[in-house]
């Protein structure tokens, strides 16, 4: 038994959908650092994340560079692409922490998309969501300098009643540089330079947030 329902988003499947899904689905886990689902892997199956965080990115090999696209977490679907259109996506994955997912024949997903309402109601929002953080990624990337971006991947991941990035601070330097589209060392000098300005705090490599206003201030000018 899966027990499907404790994750938020799909507990409003009909109880029919939700004996398939256990019946049908297959639990695969990925160590942390190693590659997940490939495009191979999603042109026969439909992924749910059941725990942990996997890296979807691109990478060009002759500038060695990487800019990920976005971060699978808990009751995230990949690939919709490839269950919409049934070409290959050309991504690479990596779990950046170890992660287990469920793993589902993508010809029933497919049928579920004509046949159940409540698993539309499920999978059509969480695809608007999707196509909103790829369009503000390429916003980021075209309108702000590294910087700003920083700042904002900051707000965005920022747990307000602790003032810490639970997500950030499980993720290297190098990690949060290429949610950004940077480099390494380009991160490390800003996250700095906020620390000197009393803006955030660094202990353990793990950031906490001291001024709040300071930071949004700085997003608005």
């Amino acid at each position: 038994m899966l027990h499907l329902k404790s994750i938020a988003g799909l507990d409003e499947l009909s109880s029919s959908l939700i004996k398939e899904i256990n019946e049908i689905g297959k639990i695969k886990i990925y160590p942390e650092n190693s590659p997940a689902m490939d495009s191979d892997d999603t042109l026969k199956h439909f992924y749910i994340v059941l725990e942990g965080c996997i890296k979807v990115f691109q990478y060009n090999p002759d500038k060695n560079r990487e800019q990920t696209l976005y971060l699978l977490r808990r009751k995230d679907f990949f690939d919709v692409l490839t269950l919409l259109d049934h070409k290959p996506h050309e991504v690479y994955t990596t779990a950046l922490q170890t992660s287990q997912v469920l793993e589902l024949p993508i010809e029933r997903v497919r049928t579920w998309l004509h046949t159940n309402p409540a698993f539309n109601k499920a999978f059509f929002p969480y695809l608007s969501r999707q196509f909103r953080e790829i369009e503000s990624l390429a916003t980021d990337l075209s309108l702000y300098d590294t910087s700003t971006r920083l700042i904002k991947l900051l707000l965005k991941n920022l747990n307000n009643s602790a003032k810490n990035l639970p997500l950030l601070n499980k993720l290297s330097h190098e990690d949060i540089a290429s949610l950004i589209g940077t480099a390494r060392q380009v991160v490390s000098r800003q996250l700095q330079e906020l620390k000197k300005e009393g803006i955030i705090d660094i202990e353990r490599k793990r950031i906490h947030l001291k001024n709040l206003d300071k930071l949004i201030d700085k997003v608005q000018l």
